[in-house]
């Protein structure tokens, strides 16, 4: 199974990522834990990337795709993988479906993890709490929001014309959740 979770800063997906990746015995691609390991490791796009960070930028899709594409390349995402915070622009997608069409194994689908607006900030609050996060004041999660909706609605566009994109009410119990998702997953049983 080759699926990408999308959703807003605080939908969970993560969360959700971990727990049917174990499931189905498949990776868990976070771009965070990529983007760490290849700074940390000073591989070429790692120290690509860590110029860019340090000057304060943004880093170019070309380094973020090329370091996406580079771990999806290792043999335990031959069979499978879940893609979590990747792609974030539809450049990304588009370099993501090319990747996967010269190797005849396109995505099986897109879930998108929806969760209303006042859901999102209270889970973000709590999170800030609880783990003492500085990205998760009240104004960076409002700016968060906003970036993560204008950049991901053409994002819905994009998987949406592909057939790919299905929905998955994320409000409930970690449990709850995953058992919407596993359903819509078994019902679309993918190859």
């Amino acid at each position: 199974m080759r699926l990408v979770i999308l959703g807003a800063p605080g939908a969970g997906k993560g969360t959700q990522a971990q727990i049917l990746a174990a499931d189905f015995g498949i990776p868990h691609v976070a771009t965070g834990v990529i983007f760490r390991h290849n700074v940390d490791t000073e591989t070429p796009l790692g120290l690509r990337a860590k110029a860019y960070m340090d000057r304060g930028e943004l880093v170019p899709d070309e380094v973020v795709i090329g370091m996406v594409t580079e771990r999806l390349s290792e043999t335990d995402a031959g069979r499978g993988f879940i893609l979590d915070g990747f792609p974030r622009t539809v450049p990304q997608a588009e370099a993501l479906e090319i990747f996967l069409q010269e190797r005849d194994t396109p995505l099986d689908v897109v879930v998108r993890l929806e969760v209303p607006e006042e859901e999102l900030l209270a889970r973000l609050e709590a999170r800030r709490e609880l783990e003492h996060r500085t990205d998760d004041d009240s104004e960076v999660i409002r700016k968060r929001l906003v970036e993560y909706r204008s950049k991901t609605a053409p994002l819905v566009t994009f998987y949406s014309e592909r057939g790919l994109l299905r929905d998955v009410q994320a409000v409930g119990t970690v449990e709850d959740v995953t058992a919407r998702t596993k359903q819509l997953l078994a019902d679309l049983d993918p190859v």
